[in-house]
């Protein structure tokens, strides 16, 4: 079974400003809440939902739907029955972003960025990473700067907009989904223009005016989900007394694992691992048992995934092999896994799993909280829903869900450190799994001696 993540997050990143205006059909909207309706009902694995009448609640749906004078009421006494559930991982995306993805760029050579990445911090959006040698890079934007405007958008006035929510889980995830939304206004047709605004660290206005390059990544579909663009990134940190490699990629999209493989050769006789999970938005749950398996020496439980019906173990077996055949043995080193607040679902619950049996140290911010495995399915009119099928607890029992991942260095994002060009978390991380000590926010818990696994 499939668990897919938070890739609700690109879906929203897609949702159209404005809906397009049709004929209202009142029977097609109430057929759409009744089948919304009763894939929670048919599928939810808490079958109290969560102490809720789920037959009144679909009654409430139903006539709401019915009296609804556009898709847009009705769509949002769906998102009120969701809501009213108060679990991530369900989510409604509009027909329309739908047929638009049909009629996006679909591979690396027509769609473009400029390597710009982004966090809500603070109350503004700013740059949290420029991709080296990036349009961006070469136009000389730094990370740490505000964004202000992208194109015709001001910035402020969407988040203000955006954020315009109550208080609690429903503001959370639109914080969430702010920077994922205002990334995917970054890319484009390969070789069109995104102009945009700054302030930087002094408050002078700054611009851009670049050409978006191919996207630097592998584009790939799955099920109902949008074009997925594919990241993978290593690095190789090197002294005398031998190296560190780091792992950074954007989703957990089956087209990783080979790549994973390779990294996991090139850094097998490395002291130490550092694997970045920032703003890794989640993808195929199952993928933790296989990447899990490179740093195990025994049969490893990572967590239980629990249906309606079953629970299933995420065991992940020691690699022995790679993928070419060659002996491998599991990795031995100090592993050191960054996550933040746009650290979602899969990565949660690989970061816990290592967390929790004492394989890794982690670094950087609470994760999101997000981790319900889902599914995604067609709705009558267009639209597409994902809907939460499972609830996951880590080795320990812990619901990652709401609590999200602590790390045990913690180290906030930090503008200052940002227009300083010190990444700080990165930093940490980095020292920890060279063997070198992290001072700066050291615990009680730090001090206990690393052994690394043989």
């Amino acid at each position: 079974m499939l668990a897919l993540g938070a890739l609700l997050q690109s879906a929203e990143a897609q949702r159209p400003a404005v809906a397009t205006r049709r004929a209202h059909d009142s029977a097609l909207a109430v057929a759409t809440a009744d089948s919304a309706w009763a894939r929670i009902a048919h599928t939810f694995y808490d079958t109290t939902f969560r102490g809720q009448d789920w037959a009144a609640v679909g009654r409430t749906v139903r006539d709401r739907a019915a009296r609804a004078e556009g898709m847009d009421e009705v769509r949002a006494a769906i998102e009120a029955m969701f809501a009213s559930l108060g679990q991530s991982h369900f989510a409604l995306v509009p027909s329309e972003a739908v047929a638009s993805w049909s009629d996006a760029p679909v591979d690396g050579e027509s769609l473009g960025d400029v390597g710009l990445e982004f966090r809500y911090l603070d109350g503004v959006v700013i740059v949290s990473r420029v991709v080296p040698g990036s349009p961006a890079d070469v136009g000389g934007v730094h990370a740490g700067w505000i964004v202000k405007t992208l194109g015709d958008l001001d910035v402020a006035g969407f988040t203000r907009t955006r954020l315009q929510v109550p208080a609690g889980s429903a503001r959370k995830l639109a914080e969430l989904q702010l920077p994922l939304s205002l990334m995917s206004r970054t890319q484009g047709r390969v070789g069109s223009v995104l102009r945009a605004s700054f302030r930087d660290g002094e408050g002078r206005e700054r611009t851009l005016a670049a050409a978006r390059r191919p996207v630097q990544g592998e584009i790939v579909r799955f099920g109902h989900l949008p074009p997925q663009v594919v990241r993978f990134e290593t690095q190789r940190f090197t002294d005398e007394r031998g190296c560190v490699g780091v792992v950074r990629f954007n989703v957990w999209m089956t087209p990783v694992m080979p790549r994973l493989d390779d990294a996991m050769v090139e850094f097998q006789r490395c002291r130490g691992i550092v694997l970045d999970l920032r703003g890794n938005v989640g993808g195929v749950a199952a993928m933790v048992m296989g990447f899990g398996g490179y740093f195990v020496d025994t049969v490893t439980s990572l967590g239980t995934m629990t249906t309606r019906a079953t629970a299933l173990r995420y065991l992940a077996n020691p690699r022995r092999s790679d993928r070419r055949g060659a002996s491998l043995a599991p990795f031995g080193g100090s592993l050191a896994i960054l996550v933040d607040g746009l650290s979602v679902s899969t990565s949660e619950i690989f970061a816990a799993a290592m967390q929790v049996v004492g394989r890794a140290r982690i670094f950087g911010e609470t994760s999101a909280g997000q981790a319900l495995p889902a599914m995604l399915a067609p709705l009558p009119n267009g639209d597409v829903m994902q809907y939460v099928v499972a609830d996951f607890t880590a080795p320990d029992g812990q619901r990652i869900e709401a609590r999200g991942v602590t790390p045990d260095h913690r180290r906030p994002l930090r503008r200052s450190a940002l227009l300083a060009g010190r990444d700080e978390a990165f930093l940490d991380a980095l020292a920890w799994a060279g063997g070198a000590p992290v001072t700066a926010t050291t615990t009680a818990a730090d001090s206990r001696p690393v052994v690394p696994k043989r």
